[in-house]
This record gives C-alpha cells, structure tokens and sequence, in this order.
C-alpha cells in the first residue's frame, strides 16, 4: 500500500461512510486518517463531514471519498441520504462504552438497508488506547464481525494505531469483488467511478484454440 502526492488522477474512485454512535471517534478517526494527526477537541458532526485520500492498492490508484455521519437520533433522516452509492461503511464504536457497541446491528441493518445490500463493510472498535476501560472484548466484537460476514479491526484514532488498516482492508475488499466480476463499477449505485483507462484496459487473453479446423 502506498500513497499518492498527484491527488487528481486515479483508477478507482470508492465512495465511503462512516457510521456509529456519538462519541464513538468517528470524526476522530477520519481527521487521523487524512492528516496523519489526532484531532483535539473532536466534537459531535453535525449532519456530515466530508474528507478524501488517494491510496494505492495492487498497483491501483484508488481514491476514498469519505462521508462522516452524525451519530444522534434527530440527524438520521439527513445522514441517511449518504448511504446511498456507498461501496464501504466503517461501523464505528468506543471499546470503552458498552452501549456504543449493542447499537451496531441498528448501524448494520442501516447499511444493508439504505446502501446495497453487498456492500462492503468492517465494524471498527475505536478508543484501543483505553485498554484499562474497556467493556467489549476483541474476542466478542470478532465473534459479531464473523458471524454477520463483515470485517473487523480495533483502532486508536488517539495513537493512530489501526487507521490506515482499516481504510486499506475496505479498499482492497471492494478491489477484490471488482476484479472478481462480483461488482460492475459502470453501475451509478455501486458506490464506485472507474476511470475511461480503467474501463478500457484489456482482460486477461483466451487460451489459444486447440481446434485445427
């Protein structure tokens, strides 16, 4: 995996959001994710915020468009429009706070519901610095990710431990179904733009013909 300092061309374009109780870190672990810093101070989105990255995955040039919704009950009817054309969803919750984590079916039902059913998601179990505080185990949160066939990492939006992880797991998750003909980037509700290039690369070449005719 590597970054790109050319922030205008790309292969891939995949559309993320972030999703997950207030006070999970959402907004934490976007900033530390695009500047490479922790964010003091993060306060509660309201509504959405909006950031981007190019990455590079496989030779790939993919860039991340990512939305960060607002936790709280009275945004929902207004975040929920994000969903729509997403490729990958972050479910974010705080290791620390027991009910952040019981709400995740809530988020995951959210996500297959409003965004496509096949979209490609990890539960993020943010806050892995508050190990003394913690009320959800790895091994629970792992046993949840399994068994509803998502992924799942822990991360620390304060140390930066994980993030980038995360990002990257989901990015090449999504290049994997592409290439593997399971997402078609031409349609407008796959959460993803491929450029012309992209589009237009040759596949692999059919084996020769054992006909002699």
């Amino acid at each position: 995996m590597f970054f790109f300092q050319d922030k205008d061309h790309y292969d891939y374009l995949f559309k993320f959001i972030i999703i997950g109780d207030a006070g999970a870190g959402k907004s934490c672990l976007l900033h530390q994710f695009i500047e490479n810093k922790f964010k003091k101070g993060c306060s509660h989105t309201i509504g959405v915020e909006f950031g981007s990255k190019m990455i590079g995955i496989a030779g790939k040039r993919i860039k991340l468009q990512i939305w960060d919704t607002a936790g709280q009950e009275r945004y929902r009817s207004v975040t929920r429009s994000y969903y729509r054309g997403a490729a990958g969803a972050l479910l974010v919750y705080d290791i620390s706070n027991r009910d952040s984590y019981n709400h995740l079916m809530n988020w995951l039902a959210d996500a297959r519901s409003l965004a496509r059913a096949d979209i490609s998601i990890i539960a993020v179990g943010n806050k892995a610095d508050l190990k003394e505080k913690r009320a959800v185990s790895f091994l629970e949160a792992s046993r949840f990710a399994q068994e509803n066939d998502i992924l799942f990492l822990e991360t620390s939006a304060f140390t930066g431990e994980g993030v980038e992880d995360v990002f990257i797991k989901v990015a090449r998750l999504i290049l994997n179904k592409i290439e593997d003909g399971l997402i078609d980037p031409n349609t407008m509700i796959s959460g993803i733009h491929a450029t012309r290039t992209t589009l237009g690369s040759p596949g692999p070449k059919p084996p020769p013909s054992s006909c002699s005719c």
